[in-house]
């Protein structure tokens, strides 16, 4: 399972924002941007960006980082015209969703282990050991997640590496482009947060132990990983990235219910929103539009030309 973490965590979820949170306590569409409007250079350079059009609507397609070092600067080009241009902007989820004291409580209340055992109860001799010898490099205690299901301590734990390497939710590429973009752009969400918590939640048991033992047992390689994936992010390396992110996804059910089965409900939002006229600017995490069936996979089987703008 070496990489699922962060597969899932980082890049297919915004639930990342939740998990790091916890860890630390209506106008019309513009006209279309024609096509010719946004460079197409004949090498990638910088995070890639796609486009689908036809002739009164344009969707662009944006794989974000959902946390990212202050210093790094992502929105050049292409990107930044695609933004400019864009009437609508399109996330996983509200971009309100995760600070709403309402979304925290349903976390809290989803992510809290019911019955008399605890989270180490489910674990096997092997597994207890990795997780506790996690828990002690990160100076926790190692009951600290015994209340907590294995979902939300795997996601806590693997973001907990991440803020002491300088990562920063603030710096997310959803949470600079919600605070630059003006409040004339209409917002909407391809899916709510309670959709996005109870996907992990209803996880088969044995599927969030494994969730939980990847991070555990990775807990030193999080940072160093992730910043081989922001590297491959930065320089438009799609199929680098993918094999980054995917490497790690070996478990059926995580695969399916975390990624594609979304990427694949994602297609059909496209698929209908393309009856509309507009500008669309989507933006979701960049594993979403990589490798095996991304959603341009989905979007070709449907008929849809994905052109690289970026």
């Amino acid at each position: 399972m070496k990489r699922v973490l962060l597969g899932t965590a980082a890049c297919f979820s915004l639930l990342f924002q939740g998990a790091a949170a916890q860890a630390q306590d209506a106008v019309s569409d513009v006209a279309p941007v024609p096509a010719a409007a946004v460079e197409n250079p004949e090498e990638p350079s910088g995070p890639a960006l796609w486009m689908l059009a036809d002739e009164d609507t344009t969707i662009y397609l944006f794989g974000t980082v959902h946390a990212l070092p202050r210093e790094v600067k992502w929105r050049v080009g292409p990107v930044e015209q695609a933004l400019e241009y864009s009437s609508t902007l399109v996330t996983e989820i509200p971009g309100d969703a995760i600070t709403d004291p309402s979304s925290q409580q349903m976390i809290a209340a989803k992510a809290m282990l019911s019955g008399d055992k605890t989270m180490r109860d489910l674990l096997d001799a092997d597994q207890r050991v990795s997780y506790e010898t996690a828990m002690s490099k990160l100076g926790l205690p190692v009951d600290a997640f015994d209340r907590f299901e294995p979902w939300f301590a795997g996601m806590t734990l693997a973001m907990l590496p991440l803020l002491k390497a300088g990562y920063d939710m603030d710096s997310g590429v959803e949470k600079v482009i919600e605070k630059d973009l003006s409040p004339q752009v209409t917002r909407d969400a391809l899916e709510t947060i309670g959709f996005q918590i109870d996907m992990f939640d209803q996880l088969p048991m044995q599927s969030q132990i494994s969730f939980l033992m990847s991070s555990a047992e990775n807990i030193e390689s999080v940072s160093p990983m992730m910043d081989k994936m922001v590297a491959e992010w930065m320089e438009g390396d799609a199929d680098g990235l993918a094999a980054l992110l995917n490497e790690g996804l070996t478990d059926p059910v995580l695969t399916n219910i975390l990624l594609y089965n979304r990427n694949a409900k994602w297609a059909e939002w496209i698929d209908n929103r393309m009856d509309k006229p507009g500008a669309v600017f989507v933006a979701v995490g960049a594993g979403h539009l990589a490798g095996e069936k991304s959603v341009q996979y989905y979007l070709t089987q449907r008929g849809f030309r994905v052109e690289r703008v970026q």
